[in-house]
């Protein structure tokens, strides 16, 4: 054999010496390509032919560095390929290769424009459509580039497909069988603008079954059972200046705007809207019961605490008797009696602050021709600094009035508004069990329980209480106030010491009254209440969870139906983290859309429990932060593995994939 001379060198592109490939299923092996050693120049038209199964598209797939070897060299513009990495043989296919394929491989929501720039995104390169549109227009379809591929023929689909292989002026045109499902016709439209790029410089590669297409090219390669059995060369390259060695890109060639994947992944996501959906579906229903089940608590949360404030702080309520001893009721002749002396003795404790009496009842109050049952209590005077109860409109009573059991008396809010209306009651004359009272204020709102309307009450003072309208001789409870929170339990101890004195028990004898201890009830309260707001946090969380595995239950399908889809974009330069991005976008802006619809339902959930079911729910801009950012880490969670998966898969096998 004659030694190549320089000049011819230098044409030279693609060189394979004693390449091998096999394939193996089990323990059987399939050996696609035995010693193949090949020679390829600038210019070339080549056909390469073979009866099926005679690893003809495997050559094809292994020269578009879609496939590796398993042994042998491949030197491309002089380097050796089977060296390199899988993202570098990616960024080779898309600057150095273009694909053209016998089933077009064209995405069939996106327009004929959008399928000619495809190539374009992965090489990061701008003004895409003035580049796609340029192409286009080579090949004649200039006027067709808003149709999608169902609306164009085979022949146009194919030169679609062409236009796409040719956008980023490669060396080399890989085509797998082009005309294999086109008619005489459109077959006939395919071999003359491939001919026509040959003469234009362009080195074509192409697998095909037909003799009649295989007569177009200048070199014709056979073969059979893996090797090639002849090598005929019709014509000379088309004859130019030889192409220089281009440069290996770097790692970061080529690279993808953010962009450019979030615009693909929107556009796959809207592209299936009713699965789009109902993927989003179970995010939306867990992101709206997050918030509003957060509200609920937050509301329940911030009303117990509006009903403890009611309650004043560092709390003792003491009444007479206790509720069992020794297995049984208390009787009559066991319960203490409270008496103003017992409370005067109270306060002068060290730990204590205030102490009170107190005497309830019920009654009637009467203003003109109006007139409403409500509940009466007689208290002392430091009783409204200590429960809260100081009126927001008028006044509290006096010491003097204390003293000489004065017929004056505050109303709740609900007494107001039932009695008086718009009206402002102070200083009006009212009728209390027949017995004429002036009003001289009205009492701060206090809401309302599951039990009670606290703001259905009159207050007055114990003394008019006690003798003028309930008939009593005896306090029915006392209040105490400790001077502070940590004193809770000394000022405990010590009214207790007070009491058994001054009831005269002995050291064997049980209590005749109960201290109950406020503060206790209220850390109680609240505890029950953060509790009942992590449960249903917690179950809201779940529904997200729930949602999360639809998303990717749905993405897992989305890999497996577009299969195909990655091939291609494997094919025409997309590497794997570009892959892998896409289909992580792709979840993550499904779950962002499903956690920004489901705040708005979580918002108007809680509107609409609020004012249709009265309940009390509070939205904080947090919990909304916190549903959003969770609906977001669903999507990258429960999105990765799918997105791995597409990422990793082979891109001749997803190619071939039915």
């Amino acid at each position: 054999m004659n030694t190549p001379t320089a000049v011819e060198k230098s044409h030279e592109i693609l060189r394979l010496e004693n390449l091998c490939r096999v394939y193996r299923s089990g323990d059987i092996e399939v050996h696609a390509l035995r010693d193949i050693s090949l020679t390829i120049e600038a210019g070339e038209f080549i056909a390469i032919m073979g009866p099926s199964g005679s690893g003809k598209s495997t050559l094809l797939h292994t020269l578009g560095l879609l496939d590796r070897p398993d042994s042998g060299t491949y030197t491309l513009f002089g380097r050796d390929t089977t060296k390199m990495d899988d993202d570098t043989l990616a960024t080779l296919r898309n600057h150095l290769a273009g694909f053209v394929f016998q089933q077009f491989h064209l995405l069939q929501r996106s327009s004929a424009l959008d399928n000619v720039a495809l190539p374009l995104v992965y090489a990061g390169r701008r003004q895409k459509k003035d580049r796609a549109e340029k192409r286009l227009a080579e090949v004649g379809l200039s006027h067709r580039s808003g149709h999608r591929p169902g609306e164009l023929s085979g022949g146009e689909q194919q030169r679609v497909a062409i236009a796409r292989a040719l956008v980023n002026n490669p060396a080399v045109i890989f085509a797998d069988e082009p005309t294999g499902n086109l008619d005489t016709k459109s077959e006939a439209d395919i071999m003359a603008v491939l001919k026509d790029l040959n003469r234009r410089g362009k080195t074509i590669i192409m697998v095909t079954h037909e003799k009649e297409v295989a007569e177009h090219a200048g070199r014709i390669i056979l073969m059979r059972d893996g090797k090639i059995v002849s090598d005929e060369k019709k014509a000379a390259p088309v004859p130019g200046d030889p192409p220089p060695a281009p440069d290996l890109p770097d790692r970061g060639a080529g690279r993808i705007a953010f962009t450019d994947h979030l615009r693909q992944a929107f556009a796959s996501v809207f592209s299936h809207k009713m699965r789009s959906f109902l993927s989003i579906l179970g995010i939306l229903i867990g992101v709206a019961a997050v918030i509003a089940m957060l509200a609920l608590g937050r509301g329940a949360k911030s009303s117990i605490e509006e009903s403890l404030k009611s309650l004043g702080s560092n709390l003792l309520a003491i009444r007479p008797g206790t509720s069992i001893m020794r297995g049984v009721h208390t009787a009559g002749g066991d319960t203490a009696q409270f008496t103003d002396a017992d409370v005067t003795a109270v306060a002068k404790l060290p730990s204590i602050r205030y102490s009170t009496g107190m005497v309830g009842g019920a009654g009637q109050i009467v203003f003109q021709n109006k007139n409403w049952s409500t509940r009466v209590e007689g208290v002392g005077y430091d009783y409204g600094v200590m429960r809260a109860s100081l009126p927001v409109v008028g006044r509290w009573f006096t010491k003097d009035e204390l003293r000489r059991r004065a017929k004056v008396l505050l109303v709740g809010t609900t007494v107001a508004r039932e009695l008086f209306g718009e009206t402002s009651p102070i200083g009006k004359t009212v009728k209390f069990n027949r017995i004429n009272f002036t009003v001289i204020g009205v009492l701060p709102p206090k809401g309302s329980n599951a039990w009670r309307d606290n703001d259905d009450v009159v207050l007055m003072p114990v003394t008019t209480a006690m003798y003028r309208v309930l008939g009593k001789t005896h306090l029915d409870f006392m209040y105490a106030e400790a001077l502070n929170q940590e004193l809770m339990a000394t000022a405990e101890q010590e009214v207790g010491s007070l009491l058994r004195t001054r009831q005269r028990l002995s050291r064997g004898q049980d209590d005749t009254f109960t201290i109950r201890n406020l503060s206790d009830i209220q850390e109680t309260l609240t505890a029950t209440t953060r509790t009942m707001g992590i449960l249903l946090g917690a179950i809201a969380a779940i529904s997200l969870l729930v949602g999360g595995i639809g998303i990717m239950n749905i993405m897992l399908v989305s890999v497996t139906e577009r299969t195909r889809e990655i091939g291609l974009r494997m094919a025409i330069g997309a590497r794997s983290r570009d892959i892998l991005m896409q289909f992580l976008i792709e979840s993550v802006v499904m779950t962002f859309w499903g956690g920004l619809l489901g705040t708005l339902m979580g918002v108007g959930t809680a509107m609409a429990l609020s004012h249709f079911a009265g309940w009390t729910t509070l939205v904080g801009p947090d919990s909304i932060l916190l549903a959003t950012v969770f609906s977001v880490a669903v999507g990258i969670g429960f999105g990765l593995w799918p997105a791995r998966k597409a990422a990793h898969l082979n891109p001749v096998e997803a190619l071939r994939y039915e």
